[in-house]
């Protein structure tokens, strides 16, 4: 593939380094989300002041409340004794409880510790955070996402050890033995030292937390979120910070308002908007259909270009994601555990539950969604109209000139016509000359990766397996996965331009395309056509 050579500046080094820690953290709760919503529902459901809490027959027995002893479930599980206006009776263990003080942390932490050394790691790293949840008396999210990895990365350093030295026959006794012996250390440190130290975390992160509510600065947050979101750090902020903080506080007052500030799809709906009625060309076309993927299917990932394209409109995200924070500081909006995908469905499911306020809670949601809409829209409008005419012409009179632009830039195109496009931005030889995509190798395994793998890529990945079938192409794979999975078994990698670095330094071999937006690129017409030329030799 011809290429065209683009030096790694020390900003883009930097951007990569926090990108892919960000994926980190994100990496090892976004595949245990169904997990969540799981809990959630169950605890929507079966608490006693849940749905069906006050009438469903097992309810308490699923819940883990009521006098286990008066009601008698033979075989059931209880708890030990608890003491309620002075009268002392045994209670369930129900699902809610065990599942987040056990199942969550534990999935986590096995997450993590696959993610630095595989199986093998996985295994230790769960051992060893159980001993961390036992020794601390809260859910142990914090906990697990540390330990976990920790775990695994001793264990990886363990083996090396000893890598190569083992006698045939005795791998498996070793392998498992070593792993069951660290495992036991580390659950013993995770109990006695471990597990005090991130109580302490917790508790002082915890009141970090309070202290900006009380003194009205969470708000503040949204500086650093909103402009972070637009550079793909939204999975890392959301679930690598907010969700671990979040669940706690949910746990003890039954909702948290950490769980709307990343995920508030009220500036993205704002944002959307404004393009939809003062955008030009393919961003006034494109804008309504976007609309429809992030504020009902929750991927945010969409609006980001629009937002690059006119990087002052990133104040009115600031400013609507700071109204969406003050509206639910002040009337207590919240949501009971994690919305992911950042959908309204799943944001109305989250803020439905009784024990976050049921119906009224859920008004204040929406009414922090319509307002931060409302922010956003209203300063996006007034960007957009004052650069009306300057946009119009830059599109009209050297369109051509702009695509180039917006290629040797990175992506910085003039003009919010320009990103909508999708004019794919050559990042460091992702494409050639006016934009065409080449290829020196035959082209079998295209995948689409985005910063979690679920997305937006997986939405672009359709789009391009569509156009192939159409096509009457057979043999060619079109799937979507995470950078940071990138095996390099890729042929040709498809990522938003901002990604595009990361892509490179894991599977250098491949073909690698930058688009500005998953939803309609040219270059996937440029990549089809290159793959029925192949096919047709």
């Amino acid at each position: 593939m011809t290429t065209a050579s683009s030096p790694t500046t020390g900003v883009n080094r930097a951007r990569v380094g926090v990108q892919r820690f960000g994926t980190f953290l994100s990496g090892m709760i976004m595949p245990n989300i169904a997990a969540f919503i799981a809990w959630g529902f169950i605890t929507m459901l079966f608490i006693s002041a849940g749905w069906l809490g006050g009438w469903f027959p097992v309810a308490n027995l699923l819940g883990g409340f009521g006098d286990a002893a008066t009601i008698g479930w033979e075989g059931a599980r209880t708890a030990l004794a608890q003491t309620e206006d002075g009268v002392t009776f045994t209670t369930f263990v129900g699902l809610v409880g065990p599942m987040v003080t056990y199942l969550l942390p534990l999935l986590i932490a096995n997450t993590g510790g696959r993610m630095v050394y595989g199986e093998r790691g996985g295994v230790v790293a769960t051992i060893a955070t159980m001993g961390v949840i036992v020794g601390t008396d809260i859910p142990m999210f914090l906990g697990a996402m540390i330990m976990g990895p920790l775990a695994a990365w001793v264990t990886k350093q363990m083996d090396k050890l000893w890598d190569g030295k083992i006698k045939p026959g005795f791998e498996m006794l070793v392998n498992n033995f070593s792993a069951g012996i660290l495992g036991m250390l580390l659950a013993i440190f995770g109990f006695f030292a471990f597990g005090p130290v991130m109580l302490g975390i917790s508790g002082f992160l915890g009141t970090v937390v309070g202290g900006l509510v009380s003194a009205s600065l969470l708000p503040v947050l949204s500086i650093i979120v909103e402009p972070a979101k637009v550079l793909f750090l939204n999975n890392a902020i959301n679930h690598g910070v907010f969700t671990p903080l979040g669940i706690q506080q949910a746990t003890e007052t039954g909702k948290s308002i950490l769980f709307l500030i990343e995920a508030n799809p009220g500036p993205g709906l704002g944002l959307l908007l404004a393009f939809t009625f003062f955008g030009i060309g393919a961003a006034k076309a494109s804008a309504p259909g976007a609309i429809v993927i992030q504020f009902l299917g929750g991927i945010h990932e969409i609006y980001f270009p629009y937002a690059l394209s006119k990087p002052m409109t990133i104040l009115a995200l600031i400013a609507g994601g700071a109204t969406g924070v003050t509206t639910n500081m002040i009337f207590g909006g919240g949501l009971a555990f994690p919305a992911a995908p950042g959908s309204i469905i799943a944001v109305t499911a989250a803020a439905l539950t009784p024990e976050a306020g049921g119906v009224g809670n859920l008004l204040v949601v929406y009414l922090s969604v319509v307002l931060a809409a409302a922010v956003t829209f209203l300063i996006t409008a007034v960007i957009l109209r004052s650069s009306r005419k300057r946009d119009l012409a830059a599109a009209t009179d050297s369109f051509s000139a702009a695509i180039d632009q917006t290629e040797a830039n990175k992506g910085k195109s003039s003009s919010a016509m320009d990103a909508l496009r999708g004019s794919g931005a050559a990042a460091a030889g992702a494409t050639a000359g006016a934009g065409t995509v080449t290829a020196d190798k035959t082209i079998n395994n295209i995948v689409f990766a985005c910063d979690a793998g679920m997305g937006s890529s997986a939405m672009g990945a359709s789009v391009l397996r569509n156009k192939i079938k159409k096509a009457g192409v057979e043999g060619v794979t079109v799937t979507n996965k995470a950078v940071a999975n990138l095996d390099g078994s890729e042929d040709l990698v498809i990522t938003q331009q901002q990604l595009t670095d990361r892509a490179r330094g894991v599977n250098p071999n491949a073909i690698h395309v930058s688009v500005d937006n998953f939803m309609n690129s040219p270059k996937y017409d440029e990549v089809v056509k290159l793959v029925v030329d192949q096919h047709d030799a």
